[in-house]
């Protein structure tokens, strides 16, 4: 329950100092640039390595196949009623590909961190660190000037935290004995809605800010989460 608790404090953490930087802190457009391109980066490793082929070594690639083809359309779709109803640069995209993400995958996660160890805990926190952090500073500055209260901006995050926060509690106390096939189902949902939002959402906005050094911050993620993977494997 310890180790549940420090995950949950690191999703809810990094999701709320990323929004709080990204409406109080000064943040140059290029440096975020950079930050979502790193963010982005790891997302993409951690796409395939932790939600697609444990779901198809565990299960099947038509789980695997049905989950993502079902959360990149209901990403889609809910990121274009945001776009149609925000604005496309409000930053109400990067808030729902990190929910529509999150919420599967922390389900997930829950399960994953039954009787893990203390070192794999670490090397997962630090992953949702290295992506949530810079995303949620990302979308709360493009809310934010788009001229919605800040106060409430943060709300929304905070309550987004507590959500997800929630997913991963959930998961880790009642989905312990749930077959493969509905984890599978989950996993690669969460994979779907990562892939669209990498692509309409996360490397669209990282290569306007920042495209010298964009590609050069996706390799760098990649690595970082790379060596993260490889501390979590032991």
């Amino acid at each position: 329950m310890v180790l549940m608790l420090t995950v949950v404090l690191v999703v809810s953490g990094a999701l709320i100092i990323g929004a709080a930087w990204g409406i109080y802190g000064t943040l140059k457009p290029q440096t975020e640039g950079f930050l979502v391109a790193l963010a982005g980066g790891a997302l993409l490793l951690s796409v395939v390595t932790e939600l697609i082929q444990p779901s198809i070594d565990k299960s099947s690639v038509y789980h695997a196949m049905l989950g993502v083809a079902a959360g990149a359309i209901v990403f889609s779709a809910v990121d274009y009623l945001i776009d149609e109803k925000w604005g496309s640069d409000s930053g109400g995209g990067l808030l729902a590909a990190i929910t529509l993400d999150g919420i599967p995958e922390n389900l997930a996660l829950g399960v994953a961190l039954i009787g893990a160890g203390s070192l794999e805990v670490a090397a997962l926190a630090g992953s949702i660190l290295l992506s949530n952090l810079p995303e949620a500073a990302g979308g709360a500055r493009q809310m934010a000037q788009g001229g919605k209260s800040k106060g409430k901006i943060l709300l929304l995050w905070v309550a987004t935290a507590a959500l997800l926060s929630a997913a991963a509690i959930v998961g880790n106390l009642a989905l312990e004995g749930v077959g493969e096939e509905v984890l599978a189902l989950i996993r690669c949902f969460a994979a779907g809605a990562v892939i669209a939002s990498l692509a309409t959402e996360v490397f669209p906005q990282a290569y306007k800010e920042d495209h010298h050094l964009a590609g050069i911050a996706t390799a760098l993620g990649v690595i970082l989460a790379l060596v993260l993977g490889s501390l979590a494997g032991g």
